[in-house]
């Protein structure tokens, strides 16, 4: 069962708190952190990705950054804009995306659950990811960035929530320049803290990671370096969460022209070339962008295994265009391939062929978040970059340091 713990939360002031948060660290490259947090120095961008305050050409794995980065923490604490919580506290984080809102439980969650399968993975992480943030850790003491974590509905969690919420002001509440709402709420009784593990302990067997593989694993990774046995989540109920599509776009079609791309397809696929461009309204449909053309493909009922990782329109992809086709083995580390979140749109992969960067694009239907459960449950892993999450939790908003 899971183990959930309140924190004493390094925070800012209300005053700062919209100037501190900062879209997460690995959103950004190097030259969108230095530009998003131009002109402004609360940004925790200055913590996150602290190379931006460093010459233009040093090497953002460096353990110069990571100084940086600590450096920049410690000057946020003395200046006053960021504070540690007196004691330890669970938060409630709501966000508002185009009107839809979504709540979730910030505490932090046990490495012990997370090596014994309780907070269970859909994804493989990348050794050079982990090394970086185990580096940021280490050098910093704190975890600046939230693993999201979902999990089944519980009714007394969600009544919890809710009262709270309706009887306590929120200590933040403002919209970021994306047009998303964050409000933020402290839970500062002891015994509706006490009452939230007990819920959690006896109620919700299993945790899922949505958002957040390399955090998770690089905080488990660390623990004994840092003596520090939780890591920073927040929890959403199931019924809270969306997910988008995640597409993928191909520099090149393995020496293939496009005539025979489309002829190789059918064999798979019913393709059909659509006027407009094509985003997916069911499983086991796809988009593709090629040429100035958009085709809108249908997987065959016989070209795919029905078991929970065969059944997904990732890995159908993956196996019969991706492997098969264009020659892509292995999507984490082969050059050829980019992935591009649904939060962009079908512009952005129109715009990717359009440039000459890219050759072809696909579209796919999103996974659902049944389909997450029965592939973690299974011990089975998805396609790199299976899930995209929206809207995005801010880092700088709640930070656990490692050390007291």
């Amino acid at each position: 069962m899971a183990i959930v713990h309140p924190f004493k939360a390094l925070r800012p002031q209300p005053q700062f708190a919209p100037k501190v948060a900062a879209r997460p660290y690995d959103v950004l490259n190097s030259l969108e952190a230095k530009i998003e947090a131009r002109g402004n120095p609360h940004s925790f961008l200055h913590i996150t990705k602290s190379e931006i305050d460093l010459p233009d050409k040093t090497d953002s794995h460096s353990q110069e950054v990571y100084d940086r980065a600590k450096q920049n923490l410690n000057a946020f604490m003395q200046r006053g804009v960021l504070f540690r919580e007196d004691k330890a506290c669970f938060y409630i984080y709501q966000l508002i995306m185009n009107g839809r809102s979504q709540t979730g439980l910030v505490g932090v969650s046990s490495i012990d659950d997370y090596e014994k399968e309780i907070i269970r993975k859909h994804e493989f992480t990348r050794p050079e990811k982990e090394l970086d943030r185990i580096n940021h850790i280490k050098t910093t003491r704190a975890q600046t960035g939230n693993v999201f974590l979902a999990y089944r509905n519980v009714a007394e969690i969600d009544e919890v929530i809710t009262n709270w919420k309706s009887t306590h002001d929120p200590v933040y509440d403002f919209v970021a320049e994306d047009g998303v709402s964050h409000s933020i709420w402290v839970i500062n009784s002891d015994e509706v803290s006490k009452n939230l593990m007990k819920l959690f302990k006896e109620k919700v067997p299993a945790t899922y990671i949505a958002d957040g593989h390399h955090r998770a694993a690089s905080a488990a990774k660390v623990r004994l370096q840092v003596e520090e046995n939780y890591f920073l989540t927040t929890l959403f109920p199931a019924n809270e969460l969306k997910i988008l599509d995640y597409n993928r776009v191909v520099k090149d079609l393995n020496g293939l022209e496009p005539s025979q791309l489309i002829e190789k397809l059918e064999k798979n696929f019913e393709v059909n070339e659509s006027e407009e461009a094509v985003a997916p309204s069911m499983l086991h449909e796809f988009g593709m962008y090629l040429k100035n053309k958009w085709y809108r493909l249908v997987a065959k009922p016989d070209s795919y295994d029905n078991d929970p990782i065969g059944v997904l329109d990732v890995t159908i992809l993956s196996d019969n265009v991706l492997d098969k086709i264009l020659g892509i083995k292995d999507q984490r580390t082969d050059k050829r391939i980019d992935f591009i979140g649904g939060i962009r749109g079908l512009a952005e992969l129109e715009k990717r062929v359009n440039s000459g960067e890219m050759t072809v694009a696909f579209s796919l239907y999103p996974v659902s978040i049944e389909q997450l459960f029965n592939i973690a449950d299974s011990g089975n892993v998805m396609p790199p970059k299976s899930t995209w999450f929206e809207p995005k939790l801010r880092d700088g908003l709640l930070t656990h340091l490692t050390s007291e």
